[in-house]
């Protein structure tokens, strides 16, 4: 049986970002500094208990995870990516509801809102 190549493969220890995903990551970076990354990971927060986040940062830490997508980088931190890895970030534009959307695995349960999820 031949095998179909155009299938995104899964990987349950890294993060991918769909085409959508890195165009609006580079779009939030084209007015940053030249060094400048995008940034996420989890915190407790939220109706769920945990939320996302996403900054602009210039340099990763030691224990970073760090992703690369179109001559840029994408960091998670060490205690985010045993929570997030395994996940597909895409971006969704339907008309007023727009912005990051994580396809997590690992995630039990997601609010009403989709901005904080359980593990």
């Amino acid at each position: 049986m031949k095998q179909n190549n155009n299938l995104p493969s899964f990987s349950p220890n890294k993060v991918s970002l769909t085409e959508a995903a890195e165009a609006h990551f580079l779009r939030s970076l084209q007015s940053a500094s030249e060094n400048a990354s995008i940034r996420i990971g989890i915190r407790e927060a939220g109706c769920s208990g945990y939320e996302y986040f996403f900054e602009l940062s210039d340099a990763s830490n030691d224990d970073d995870y760090i992703h690369h997508f179109s001559g840029k980088r994408l960091f998670i931190d060490k205690s985010s990516i045993d929570f997030i890895k395994g996940s597909e970030i895409d971006y969704v534009d339907d008309g007023i509801n727009q912005g990051i959307r994580f396809n997590n695995p690992n995630a039990k349960a997601v609010c009403g809102c989709g901005e904080s999820f359980t593990i």
